[in-house]
């Protein structure tokens, strides 16, 4: 006869009994953080067709109102759309985050290619880069964004630039360790070119970890851009983006704080998914946590 179950243990044997497998287990938190950041991307791409109003448009007899049929998140202190702008302002928010993630992984790949095969370069090129990482992120993304003006671009290089010295540290501490394997000293042994030395033999090392660190740069590029926007230091506030409407609706906070809560639950869903997945592509593409799994 089969003992029931005591009444501490009772939910975790109820949940117990209903258990996922293990494996599922692991994978559920990727899914859904998969799910929200394919909706958020597709709202955004999808924005000019599915918003119901234009997010530009200015209505003064219709500021600061509540939820409707007709403006289902209200308005804001300009008579605007606040669901429109919310969903548009995504476009610029992940343009500048996957851009400034590519850009920032091709160049500091290179860059870390050369610093770790060539020793007479790896000191000067190192030095640059601790020279560049000596400077806090945010002070030095205004800087540049003061000096050639707000713009998606300006704001785009200025997020860039601080992160490639993280990635050329990452690559070169890949390829430091890569270049003593026997497969690429039989390589030079053998007479192939550099080039071929550093492309098809030590990059595909550096591949697992560049997929990794770039779900990082694109969160934090995200994130610096609403930072630097609802700072008066990024996108042109003309141009909707999860910062600036943040920003702008700051002043009526007390008033309306709709108008800070929109904006601000899809930029942390966004990151939180980011990130959630970054991690996911962590555990799966290092085998040292493999091993410890197995």
């Amino acid at each position: 006869m089969v003992a029931s179950p005591q009444p501490a243990s009772r939910m975790q044997w109820l949940f117990g009994a209903v258990a996922m497998p293990r494996g599922w287990r692991a994978g559920a938190g990727p899914i859904i953080a998969a799910i929200v950041l394919v909706v958020i991307v597709l709202l955004a791409a999808l924005a000019p067709l599915i918003v119901p109003h234009d997010p530009m448009a200015i209505d003064a007899l219709q500021r600061l109102k509540g939820p409707s049929e007709t403006y289902p998140l209200g308005t804001d202190a300009y008579g605007r759309d606040v669901l429109s702008r919310v969903v548009t302002g995504g476009r610029v928010s992940l343009f500048i985050g996957v851009s400034a993630a590519i850009v920032s992984v091709l160049i500091g790949l290179l860059i870390g290619l050369v610093s770790g095969f060539f020793r007479m370069a790896d000191a000067i090129i190192m030095r640059i880069m601790d020279s560049l990482m000596a400077i806090p992120s945010i002070l030095l993304a205004i800087a540049l964004v003061a000096l050639n003006g707000p713009s998606i671009w300006s704001v785009m290089g200025a997020i860039t630039i601080p992160e490639i010295p993280r990635v050329v540290r990452l690559v070169r501490s890949v390829v430091l360790s890569a270049r003593e394997e026997p497969y690429v000293e039989a390589a030079i042994a053998l007479g192939s070119s550099m080039p071929k030395i550093l492309w098809q033999h030590l990059m595909p090392n550096t591949l697992a970890p560049l997929i990794v660190q770039g779900t990082y740069i694109c969160a934090s590029a995200i994130l610096t851009e609403a930072i630097l926007s609802f700072l008066g230091a990024g996108v042109s506030t003309e141009i909707p983006t999860w910062g600036n409407i943040m920003a702008e609706g700051r002043v009526y906070f007390q008033l309306k704080p709709s108008l800070i809560f929109w904006p601000g639950l899809l930029l942390s869903l966004c990151i939180l998914s980011i990130n959630l997945l970054g991690d996911t592509a962590r555990d799966m593409l290092d085998p040292r946590l493999k091993k410890r799994e197995g």
